[in-house]
């Protein structure tokens, strides 16, 4: 069990020698106004995210964080970058935010669906290719697309693994996806991996060319239509996808 002083310092950002100050210090009270005066008091696992109160404000101690970010177009995925705006930057009041790490990417020109996690084990297993955890996408396009006949392989051999793919309605798009005046038709694709650029060059291997692209679900979790670009919420991740669950 993590100890006050542990999560103190995750989740007010300070040392762990300053968050023993605050607590030595009478600086720290519980959700029921009773101060807490001893920094290396275990806190259970179930009581997380613990209450307390500090600095006039009630504050979360969180022990996990899992976030679900709208990324935007422009932004990339690399927790720095010395040319573009990173992803990371529109998590800075999420809980736990400098440990968030992100499963898989979206490119600089791809939108949506991007989910966070400060646990490691769970990353590995979200994005693990054995896991096969699909991906869906809508697209708009340039022109008509041709329905793949068999396997599909793109120049360089790769052959996608496409689980569905349909043409979409306009009205059905999801608002997170750019509609360019020169857009002739959308269309909204699942597949399992995520290569290089895959929905792309899928799509230039069926004909067409990709204008806008915004990631809609990853495993059973969908983008929700109200969650504004760059806006984020927290998720309970053991729902993203039932087999990445613990494995014994």
């Amino acid at each position: 069990m993590p100890r006050l002083e542990q999560l103190l310092a995750r989740n007010l950002g300070c040392s762990r020698a300053d968050a023993r100050r605050l607590v030595l210090g009478h600086a720290i009270a519980a959700s029921d106004g009773w101060a807490l005066t001893d920094p290396r008091v275990e806190i259970d696992d179930a009581a997380l995210p613990f209450m307390i109160h500090h600095d006039g404000r009630d504050v979360a101690l969180h022990g996990t964080a899992h976030v679900l970010l709208n990324k935007p177009v422009g932004f990339v995925t690399a927790l720095t970058d010395p040319i573009h705006p990173v992803a990371s930057s529109l998590l800075q009041d999420a809980p736990l935010a400098g440990e968030l790490r992100a499963l898989g990417r979206l490119d600089l020109d791809t939108s949506g669906l991007l989910l966070w996690t400060t646990d490691g084990a769970w990353l590995q297993r979200l994005t693990h290719p054995k896991r096969r955890v699909p991906r869906t996408y809508q697209a708009a396009l340039a022109r008509p697309f041709t329905s793949p006949s068999g396997t599909l392989v793109l120049h360089d051999g790769h052959r996608p693994e496409i689980d569905a793919l349909t043409m979409t309605d306009a009205a059905s798009v999801h608002p997170a996806l750019a509609r360019p005046a020169d857009a002739q038709v959308y269309a909204t694709i699942t597949i399992v991996g995520g290569a290089y650029h895959e929905v792309r060059r899928i799509f230039a291997a069926l004909g067409s060319h990709v204008l806008a692209l915004c990631r809609v679900g990853f495993g059973d979790v969908v983008l929700p239509t109200d969650l504004s670009p760059g806006q984020w919420q927290p998720i309970a991740i053991e729902h993203v996808w039932p087999a990445a669950g613990p494995q014994s």
